[in-house]
């Protein structure tokens, strides 16, 4: 329970990845973190994952204060497809960016921090197939498990997250 009175918000949109999602949420529990899935703006209260498993938003974008959080975790699938098109959701990660916390992406995450513009001039890495995105937003990419720079935390797959996780538990104590 090294992490007790910390607070992430795990960002859910229809169609997410299962494992990008829950293996943070449920290794930050196991820290003592306080974590809330947090759902776009116009979500419904559950969403489906790829394998239709289903996520209960607790908190929605456009209720979501970057104040309250120690960092956003935004996992792959095509959910951030969708979240990158919700103007709140990248306020709040904009927000979270702006006071230097800790803004994680995972595989097609990454999106979601192009969109705030939170990867310009840092070393970023992604899945394979945006790579030209991350790249075009200002990224060095860099083809890692993990890749920390700044405020910035990024993995590939979910083979990379034991890895992600414990640079963003690293970050967070």
């Amino acid at each position: 329970m090294k992490l007790k009175g910390r607070k992430v918000a795990v960002l859910a949109a229809q169609l997410y990845e299962d494992l990008e999602l829950w293996y943070p949420y449920y290794r930050l529990k196991e820290e003592g973190v306080e974590v809330k899935i947090v759902g776009m703006a116009e979500s419904p209260e559950v969403v489906q994952s790829k394998h239709g498993y289903p996520a209960r938003i607790d908190l929605k974008a456009d209720k979501a204060d970057p104040d309250n959080f120690d960092a956003v975790i935004v996992p792959g699938g095509y959910a951030p497809d969708h979240l990158r098109r919700c103007e709140k959701t990248i306020a709040f990660v904009k927000g979270m960016d702006k006071q230097d916390k800790l803004v994680a992406a995972i595989c097609h995450g990454g999106w979601v921090p192009i969109s705030a513009d939170a990867i310009r001039g840092k070393k970023a890495t992604s899945f394979f197939a945006i790579k030209d995105d991350m790249i075009n937003a200002g990224a060095e990419w860099v083809d890692a498990e993990v890749v920390a720079d700044k405020n910035l935390v990024t993995s590939r797959t979910p083979a990379d997250l034991p890895t992600f996780m414990k640079e963003i538990i690293k970050k967070l104590q």
